[in-house]
């Protein structure tokens, strides 16, 4: 983990000691105990994760891939995540219906593999069960439209009601 060095510019240095100083709050705290309480923190891509998100555990990482594999147990067993719908126009009329713990992650790894960067986040649906709510939606639409892996030739707007509707079923059995 990075800690904060005396050069950053949110420090200062006062009475023989180098202080860091808040940007939210404005006060000081010793370097030592800024760097002791930002080792009990998880930062991805430079933003501030909370303890209750899924894949939780201290450290900086560049994305949420490299945070999972760090703690693949947590991604594993926890259910918890989100459904998305993506679009690139390159394959017109064609949608894909997705889980990952965070869609808009997710997307940055589609987005490496286009060269126009031109893949699309539609809708994102939180869920406490990624893999079953995905697993319904796949099963619907491929009973009525055409499929290729996780990809429907469907419009972006029927996914959307197929995701809600199973959503629905979703909330009423538990």
């Amino acid at each position: 983990m990075s800690l904060i060095k005396p050069s950053t510019k949110n420090c200062t240095h006062e009475d023989g000691k180098w202080w860091y100083v808040g940007t939210n709050d404005g006060g000081r705290r010793s370097i030592e105990a800024h760097n002791r309480k930002n080792t009990t923190r998880m930062f991805v891509n430079s933003k501030y994760v909370p303890k209750s998100h899924p894949l939780y555990k201290a450290g900086r990482y560049r994305g949420f891939e490299e945070a999972a594999f760090s703690s693949l147990e947590n991604y594993k067993t926890n259910p918890e995540g989100e459904v998305y719908i993506i679009f690139n126009p390159a394959w017109d009329g064609w949608v894909k219906v997705g889980m990952a713990v965070d869609a808009t992650d997710r997307l940055k790894n589609y987005q490496t593999s286009s060269p126009l960067r031109d893949y699309k986040l539609l809708y994102v649906f939180k869920t406490d069960s990624r893999r079953e709510l995905e697993s319904n939606v796949h099963s619907r639409l491929s009973d009525i439209f055409e499929r290729k892996n996780e990809w429907f030739k469907c419009s972006p707007e029927i996914a959307k009601r197929f995701v809600e509707a199973a959503l629905g079923d979703q909330h009423e059995a538990a």
